[in-house]
């Protein structure tokens, strides 16, 4: 199960140096947007994922891919092909349903998607979510919000204050 929320940010805000930060080149294309299928490449490694219905909790398996089925696949993909850096960053809060220390994955999107940038969160349970109060530095919730999800963004390109 896949339990998140995702956050607007602003580049200029962020508190923390990236260099500092783990961090790893994603591309990703959308076979399907209903249901969710998509094809992403990380780092070197490739996966196919399928997410169920859904935008702040929703079923999601994974499974690995050759670089060959990988790139074949992604040569498939319907609308936008999206191009990000993640950059992993501590939280500082931990997940009240586990202990396990909170990770922001913060996404600088590419190419006709920049300057778009989101914080994600990924929670232990819905109640964590729902419970979790962001950082200062975060903007607008999107997590809920037509558009923002990267199925929509894959779909119908950046959001309309991002064009």
């Amino acid at each position: 199960m896949e339990i998140e929320r995702k956050f607007l940010v602003s580049r200029e805000d962020c508190p923390v140096d990236l260099a500092t930060c783990t961090s790893i080149e994603m591309v990703q294309g959308y076979l399907s947007t209903s249901p969710v299928v998509r094809v992403r490449k990380e780092g070197d490694l490739w996966v196919l994922t399928y997410k169920s219905p859904g935008r702040m909790a929703r079923q999601e398996e994974n499974l690995p891919l050759t670089p060959e089925a990988g790139e074949h696949l992604l040569g498939k993909a319907d609308g936008y092909v999206i191009a990000k850096k993640r950059y992993l960053l501590p939280s500082g809060q931990t997940d009240p349903a586990s202990g396990r220390e909170l990770t922001i994955e913060l996404d600088l999107f590419e190419g006709e998607f920049d300057p778009l940038c989101y914080a994600e969160v990924e929670f232990d349970s819905v109640e964590s979510a729902k419970g979790y109060t962001p950082p200062e530095w975060f903007g607008r919730e999107v997590t809920e919000e037509v558009g923002y999800s990267n199925s929509d963004l894959s779909k119908y390109g950046p959001p309309l204050e991002f064009k």
